[in-house]
This record gives structure tokens, sequence and C-alpha cells, in this order.
């Protein structure tokens, strides 16, 4: 995927480029799956400039999974057709084959979907930033009742099950369609809308002990006016980082949770059966603006993922672009 400036999807088209060898302890993973993001829409249009400016022609996507292709020297970790996850810090998952280095890959679990391990960087470490910013002050958060606005997104599906492993009881912020789904992964689903606080204090008459917001502002605001610490509410949403900074509200993300070692945890979960990640639907490459317009409508149950034509060998992008 290739865009040229910023702008809305109609900026987003697919250039044949050639596939760069890996270099030193790189790795080049013909890539099976990759999952799609808010902020990459955000990035997209520019409203992300002052935080993550983009140079052009730029790349899109983080998430990845996919075979091993080819190594770079100094690789001893993986070797061709070992199958990985991982992640791109140099927006370019969303292709037929990328370039990442070897420390930001893991061998896949045999029981992880395509789909689901290309969607999980950015949404389980997101998750994990979020679920240890909140966590009680012993570090467990076991027995805590936590809320969690947009609890049916990419992000919530996987927070709200994570909480739950983690013993906390949790209240899921969700429209009505997606509130069977939260009960059978022992959430307890409240409509959003007018009269959420009184919502929640009836659904919580002992009290909240920690929110998080992955929607907007307003989810802060009535965190704060339940009475819920500052130091126990997170928001991974950009605009609310203001008002948050404001009344030192947290805002952790996936940049705090980045690692191997988090990705490792969150994978083996989701594998095991103890975490359930939703695809809410596929689209191949060519079909990203589609992708996104869905996305984009911010009422999809889980993740959106991109599955790239892994039918071609990289001998079909060499010759230059076309």
């Amino acid at each position: 995927m290739r865009l040229n400036r910023y702008g809305d999807r109609d900026v987003l088209h697919v250039a044949e480029v050639d596939v760069a060898p890996p270099g030193d302890g790189e790795v080049l993973v013909g890539v099976r799956a990759a999952g799609i993001n808010p902020g990459e829409a955000a990035i997209r249009t520019g409203a992300l400039h002052e935080q993550w400016p983009a140079t052009f022609p730029s790349g899109q996507g983080s998430d990845l999974a996919g075979v091993v292709a080819a190594v770079g020297a100094g690789v001893t970790d993986f070797a061709v057709g070992d199958e990985v996850l991982g992640w791109s810090w140099q927006r370019s998952s969303h292709a037929e084959f990328v370039v990442v280095p070897a420390s930001q890959l893991i061998p896949k679990p045999a029981g992880l979907s395509w789909e689901a391990a290309g969607a999980l960087y950015v949404v389980g470490a997101t998750a994990y930033a979020a679920a240890r910013a909140v966590g009680s002050r012993s570090g467990s958060g076991s027995g805590d009742t936590v809320v969690v606005s947009a609890a049916a997104g990419g992000v919530g599906t996987v927070l709200v099950q994570l909480l739950r492993v983690r013993g906390a009881r949790v209240l899921g912020i969700a429209s009505e369609t997606h509130h069977a789904w939260l009960r059978n992964h022992g959430v307890e689903p409240v409509a959003y809308g007018e009269g959420l606080a009184d919502r929640l204090r009836a659904a919580a008459p002992g009290g909240i002990d920690a929110f998080v917001d992955l929607f907007g502002p307003p989810y802060v605001q009535v965190a704060v006016d339940l009475g819920v610490a500052p130091d126990r509410i997170d928001t991974i949403v950009p605009a609310s980082w203001p008002l948050a900074h404001e009344i030192g509200v947290k805002t952790e993300g996936s940049a705090e949770a980045t690692s191997t070692e988090v990705l490792a945890e969150m994978a083996s979960l989701v594998a095991d059966g103890q975490i359930d990640l939703p695809i809410a639907a596929t689209y191949p490459l060519e079909r990203v603006r589609d992708a996104f317009a869905v996305l984009e409508q911010r009422h999809t149950l889980g993740k959106i993922v991109l599955v790239p034509d892994c039918s071609r060998t990289v001998g079909d992008h060499q010759g230059g672009p076309r």
C-alpha cells in the first residue's frame, strides 16, 4: 500500500515495487495477514501529523504475520519457512512482503490462526498496557470493578477478556448489537449514550475502581465524574490526551508494552483459547479502501484484517516498479 499525500481513503493505492533484501539482523516475511487500525486512518488524514508526521510516499501498517522468505546476516533465531508474527515500525506491513528486524518477530503458535496472528500486535500490546496502567496498587487488579468504553472494538474485545483473566469484574460500554458477545465472554454490557453515568452507578453501586477510555474525551470526563482516581484511568485516544494531561489521567498504549515478551504472552492466551480475538472481516490488499470504510464507522466487533496474495513469489516483484 502507498499514499503520496494526506487525505481520505482515495489516497490509498496498490503499487508494484521491488522487494528489498533483508539486511543485517533483518528478516523478509511473506505476509499472510495484516490487521488495520484506527490510528492508521488518523495518520493517513494528517490528524496525527504533530505526533507522528508522515514522509511521502508512505507505506502503511504495523501488524503482520507470515512466512519467512529470507534472512539477513546474523539472524539465527529464524529460518526460511518459519511461521512468524510481529510488527513493523516503518509503516510497511500492508504489503505482500515486508522486511523487519528479527527482534520484532516471534514464532507463531500452532493454535493461532493467520488472521488472529496478523491482527494481534497493536491490540495485544495496547490491551496489555491499559490493563497494567489501571491495575490495582498490588498489581493484580483481582476483584476490581473496571469499566471499558468501546468494549467491542479491536482493542476492547481483547482488553475486557484480559481483565477477566486477571480476575476483574468488567463493565463494557458498547452498542446493544454487541451485548450478547460481551455477556458470552463474562463481561457485563452497558449501553452508551445519554444517562451512561447513571447506568454505570446502578451496575456498580459499590463503586468503580478503574476506567479505560478507548473512544474519546467524553468518557474520560465520565470516569472522573464517577469518582475514579485519575491514576486508575487510562486513555489510548489522542483526542483525549489534552484533558488527560490536565487532570493527571494516564495515556499508556501500545508503545508502553511493545516487546516480544508481551506479544508472546498475548499470542499464547489467544492460541490457548483464554482470549478470543474476533475477526469481523478479511479483505484482499486491493480492497483496502473498503476495509477502512468499514473500520471508520467504528461499529465493528473485533478486527478487520488484510489478506495479501501469498501465491506470488519474491521474484514476481523484481524488475522495478510497475
